[in-house]
């Protein structure tokens, strides 16, 4: 046998994980996007105008998510490429309630377009037996919302076992974020990835809230599993609570966008 007495293991050991660390990238990604194809919410930019500037602010992976409607296409996926940015298709269902639009927020990212057909979460629950490549998400689960009941709320602890992850939503200030809060205790209580997204529906919001992936490939799968070992960090800033919650986002997209223009795209028939 060779003789190691000599070899310094502890050297080994450093250049070993030293290798290993330069493998590990870290991945800028927002979760949760929003686009001109949503049928629900008017979005002024398409998704390449969104790919463009998430490739500006150094975004490595988007997730598109429009409100019951599976919008990603090849020449999609191909164009973020180009870009050098990894877009997993997604959709945010409305689940048990009155349409496809409007029921309770959930966030499936890696799915099919099939997904469309999922209305209950015991439909949820057999997609996912099938397609056991996604993630779920729940989106914002305790916010409310001023028009319609789109949070999980009293819904999420019964159903807890059908979410990867819960999200952190951008949507807070200093003085105001007791519902991040309530979200995150119950991450916490069920052993879930509380993660960062922006939610976004207008471009200026991209970059406000996101989460930093470390994982040793660029895949969907790499990703997934990275978030459930809690191989990231979030970043994220307060917002200000009149000029952007107020103003910026809440009046121009429930008042304005919701109300004046005549509610959800399909309802203009």
């Amino acid at each position: 046998m060779d003789d190691l007495s000599g070899f310094n293991w502890y050297c080994f050991y450093c250049a070993t994980f030293y290798r290993l660390w330069l493998l590990v990238m870290k991945l800028k990604t927002n979760l949760h996007l929003h686009t001109a194809d949503d049928p629900k919410d008017r979005i002024h930019y398409t998704i390449y105008e969104a790919i463009d500037e998430a490739k500006r602010l150094d975004f490595d992976v988007l997730a598109l998510t429009c409100h019951g409607f599976f919008a990603t296409r090849p020449e999609h996926i191909k164009y973020a490429k180009q870009k050098g940015i990894l877009l997993i298709p997604g959709i945010e269902l409305a689940i048990e309630g009155s349409s496809p639009l409007h029921g309770r927020h959930v966030v499936v990212l890696n799915c099919t377009k099939e997904i469309e057909t999922v209305r209950t979460f015991a439909d949820l629950s057999e997609y996912r037996i099938n397609h056991p490549e996604i993630f779920i998400i729940a989106p914002h689960p305790y916010y409310p919302h001023p028009l319609e009941s789109c949070s999980l709320k009293e819904q999420l602890v019964p159903n807890i076992d059908l979410f990867d992850a819960i999200e952190f939503s951008w949507y807070y200030s200093k003085i105001y974020n007791r519902y991040n809060r309530k979200a995150e205790k119950v991450a916490i209580k069920h052993r879930l990835p509380y993660v960062a997204t922006s939610d976004t529906h207008f471009m200026e919001y991209l970059d406000t809230s996101y989460a930093m992936i470390e994982t040793v490939e660029k895949t969907p799968e790499a990703i997934f599993e990275a978030i459930r070992a809690r191989n990231f960090y979030n970043v994220s800033f307060p917002r200000k609570f009149f000029s952007e919650m107020i103003w910026g986002y809440l009046v121009r997209k429930v008042i304005f966008g919701d109300l004046i223009m005549g509610g959800s795209k399909n309802s203009k028939g």
